[in-house]
């Protein structure tokens, strides 16, 4: 039973986890590169450690470091967070080598599911649909994945093995530019998650990007907490996140149909821990398995939010080795949450990456609001990392409330001193589409856009704040003045009574 962790992560991921290990009792040791000396995650942890210079390869995913910290500082566990060396079996078996809880699934199901063309050959002797695509184990080099890539047909993903989130993920859309990408792809992983492998995999067009919440534990328990709609999406990056699923509904049968196909996929690799299956929808509600993140996700939020379950704190206690505390049928979807991810990027200058010194930061607050952040006013804002700054969730009991949360938290969060990606957000809230829910994974890149309705005129968001920048300009000028007394130092009616008596 340990009573000490070292929380191998960053930002805030790494300030929930900590969080969720103070309300347990556990001590904390964190870990920083130079980069992050100043960060939040450091001043929360009981004992911080540093691990190197800032580029990620010299310090956080430097396992051994990690693991010598851990060793040092009489850490009992290991937590890694998301990205990183999480979804690394290397780095898991590593732990378990060294007498250290890896604080997530076994080395031998990362491996299984962890790597992306592997899971897709699990799944599918399981008897799992999943998407066409190299069905291959291990490494395949460029020569054989150009050969195979008219078979499987255009257009097609690029998709690194290793790891998730967009990274070393290319979209080709004939065979003269794949040669190109695939270097592209490789390197980014490769940079990434320390594996340059990469598979294709057939791109599904108008399809919804829907996930399932699975957590198990070491004595045969597996459930799932349902379902994620994560199909609002730029560049393969996941922009917004709710639950339950607007596409999914009050479809019931297809919810549970999903759910036991995510069980059986987890249950082919004996998985312990949380972890989530992804899946592709079409238009016709068919379900095709995608890839399995063996990991906490960083969406996660949403379903604690409709849940009311912890996920990190289940993490941790199936580590220890006890059972989940929740069956299938105690999960129930209470209600609708939404997040939104505030990126520091411009997304009126096509999401460029902004950095600097955050020098304002105003939080919303409120019944059903939930901020998930690392950073406070004075924390710089680097560019060797993701430039995920927080994440903003709220609850309402119907998904109509849930919008109208969010669209009131958006306006009260302030963040001065870099760009974000609050305007993009909120114009978001405001679009007809995304209000019916009728979009998918291409909604924000061909049928969304930041520029104003008809060209040549101002957004109405810019003739509001120049208003508003007119109103308080004058109440600024009306609180300057100052009303001094007049040169008569008594009112008219004594004048007029003095005047009265001289003239008498």
């Amino acid at each position: 039973m340990f009573k000490k962790v070292v929380v191998a992560n960053r930002g805030e991921i790494a300030v929930r986890i900590l969080r969720a290990c103070r309300e347990l009792g556990i001590q904390t040791v964190a870990v920083y590169s130079d980069a992050d000396r100043q960060a939040l995650h450091v001043r929360y942890a009981d004992e911080a450690y540093r691990l190197g210079p800032a580029p990620s390869r010299e310090s956080y995913l430097r396992g051994d470091k990690i693991i010598e910290v851990a060793l040092r500082s009489g850490a009992g566990a290991i937590h890694p967070g998301y990205g990183f060396l999480a979804e690394r079996a290397d780095f898991a078996q590593a732990c378990l080598d060294a007498g250290l809880a890896f604080i997530g699934p076994k080395p031998s199901a990362i491996a299984a599911m962890g790597d992306k063309a592997v899971a897709r050959n699990t799944v599918s002797a399981a008897g799992i649909p999943v998407v066409p695509g190299t069905e291959g184990e291990g490494s395949l080099h460029d020569e054989d994945l150009v050969r195979l890539a008219p078979q499987i047909g255009f257009p097609l993903l690029i998709k690194a093995t290793a790891g998730g989130g967009g990274k070393g993920m290319r979209e080709v859309h004939s065979l003269e530019e794949m040669p190109g990408l695939l270097h592209a792809a490789r390197r980014e992983a490769e940079a990434s998650f320390g594996d340059g492998n990469v598979y294709l995999e057939k791109l599904v067009e108008g399809a919804r990007h829907i996930e399932f919440q699975i957590l198990a534990d070491t004595h045969g328990s597996v459930i799932h907490l349902g379902e994620r709609e994560c199909s609002l999406q730029r560049r393969h990056q996941k922009l917004l996140e709710e639950s339950p699923s607007p596409f999914v509904g009050d479809d019931e049968e297809l919810r549970q149909r999903m759910g036991l196909v995510a069980v059986r996929a987890a249950q082919a690799v004996e998985y312990v821990n949380a972890g989530t299956i992804e899946f592709l929808v079409d238009k016709e509600k068919n379900f095709y398995f995608l890839e399995m993140n063996t990991r906490l996700q960083v969406e996660h939020p949403v379903t604690e939010m409709v849940t009311g379950v912890d996920i990190v704190k289940e993490q941790i206690r199936v580590a220890r080795g006890r059972q989940l505390r929740y069956s299938q049928s105690d999960i129930r979807l209470n209600g609708w949450a939404i997040e939104c991810r505030v990126n520091a990027e411009d997304p009126f200058n096509n999401f460029l990456p902004s950095t600097g010194r955050i020098t304002h930061s105003l939080m919303p607050t409120g019944p059903g609001v939930r901020v998930d952040s690392g950073v406070y006013p004075g924390f710089e804002v680097s560019p060797y990392y993701d430039a995920l700054i927080s994440k903003l969730i709220v609850w309402g009991e119907t998904r109509a409330e849930a919008i109208l949360r969010m669209r009131r938290s958006l306006e009260e969060y302030k963040i001065a001193g870099v760009r974000t990606n609050i305007p993009f957000h909120q114009k978001l809230m405001d679009s007809t589409r995304f209000m019916g829910g009728q979009f998918d994974t291409r909604f924000v890149e061909e049928r969304f856009s930041m520029e104003a309705v008809e060209e040549g005129k101002s957004a109405p968001v810019d003739i509001a704040a120049i208003l508003a920048t007119l109103v308080a300009h004058r109440q600024t000028q009306r609180a300057a003045q100052i009303v001094q007394r007049g040169e008569r130092d008594t009112s008219n009616w004594k004048w007029l009574s003095r005047w009265e008596r001289l003239q008498r």
